[in-house]
């Protein structure tokens, strides 16, 4: 979509299985697409296969679909939007501790894998590393190391909606999937606590696509508290906008001013957004500390912004490092 000579990607996505299709602020944000979220709105990367309703579900909450033939699985991968984002401190080996509230949302990609005797490796999205940097691999290696496992052929697609460089945890979640799979055409040799110890190797975020959808996770981002439903979230639309540029998260926590960062105590935050409806949440409780550098760097996202609030939506805010924007109502 342009508007006055911006281009932006316009998702439309829910925490509900309810589809926002009208578009607000006369259209301003016509929606390109709208994403139903999986049964009961969970994270975990294989809650769902490809959020269809044709799927059998086991007792530990996994979904393989039944037209799959043995030996294969396919899954729903989701991204998320950070509700509140602090940045605590530096560390001496150059992390960051913070603390954040996750929530998993209905956009994601799909995840296909299956025993083959030529594996392989594909992907739709143009760009995404084939090889053994990329994440998914990666993901499936660890699980087959850790659980004493061989090589394992395998016939691996990802088909990706979620855009990169967004702030959404695409790739996390993408490898989050790859463990709670391969783990599963396994047999499940791993309980989920080991899958959530291991996770944190691959990355920050990986670790709460193992949640149930919505947690509070502080060090890195890899020790996580899983948390209930947020109370009203099944009445909030959320719409996501991103530029077309992106930035990558050292670029952005490179430009961060310690000094202009929120003073707002997480502990305060959480208990706004747990103890009362996520439609009666104050916007000035939308908080996150890497947007100022973000607008910095790319002033576009600071204008996004504004135009969003004109739309009058009841909460706008970057997510993550960005360059996505997301606004509820």
């Amino acid at each position: 979509e342009k508007t006055n000579g911006m281009q932006f990607l316009t998702l439309t996505i829910t925490l509900t299985l309810t589809l926002l299709l009208t578009p607000p602020c006369g259209g301003f944000l016509a929606p390109s697409r709208s994403f139903p979220l999986p049964s009961s709105h969970k994270s975990r990367a294989a809650m769902s296969s490809r959020a269809s309703t044709a799927s059998t579900t086991t007792s530990r909450g996994s979904s393989a679909s039944s037209t799959d033939p043995p030996g294969t699985i396919t899954l729903f991968s989701p991204s998320k939007i950070n509700l509140f984002l602090r940045i605590l401190r530096k560390r001496e080996d150059n992390y960051h501790d913070l603390a954040s509230l996750f929530q998993a949302i209905s956009l994601g990609d799909t995840l296909t894998m299956s025993l083959s005797s030529t594996p392989s490796f594909t992907c739709n999205m143009a760009g995404v590393p084939l090889d053994s940097s990329n994440l998914v691999l990666r993901a499936i290696s660890l699980v087959l190391s850790r659980t004493g496992h061989g090589p394992l052929p395998l016939s691996v697609d990802l088909f990706k909606r979620c855009p990169a460089q967004a702030g959404l945890g695409g790739g996390s979640a993408n490898a989050a999937t790859a463990m709670w799979g391969v783990n599963e055409l396994l047999g499940r040799p791993a309980p989920l606590e080991d899958l959530v110890e291991w996770s944190g190797e691959l990355g920050s975020d990986v670790t709460f696509f193992l949640s149930g959808g919505t947690a509070y996770c502080t060090g890195r981002g890899e020790v996580m508290e899983p948390l209930p439903s947020l109370e009203g979230a099944d009445d909030v639309k959320v719409r996501v906008v991103k530029v077309g540029e992106g930035l990558s998260t050292p670029k952005v926590f490179g430009a961060l001013d310690y000094g202009g960062m929120s003073k707002r105590d997480p502990e305060e935050l959480l208990r706004e957004f747990t103890s009362q409806p996520l439609t009666s949440v104050p916007p000035t409780s939308y908080v996150n500390d890497l947007q100022a550098p973000a607008f910095s760097l790319l002033p576009r996202l600071s204008a996004l912004r504004r135009r969003l609030e004109e739309c009058g939506f009841d909460a706008v805010m970057m997510s993550g490092s960005g360059t996505s924007v997301f606004a509820l109502r």
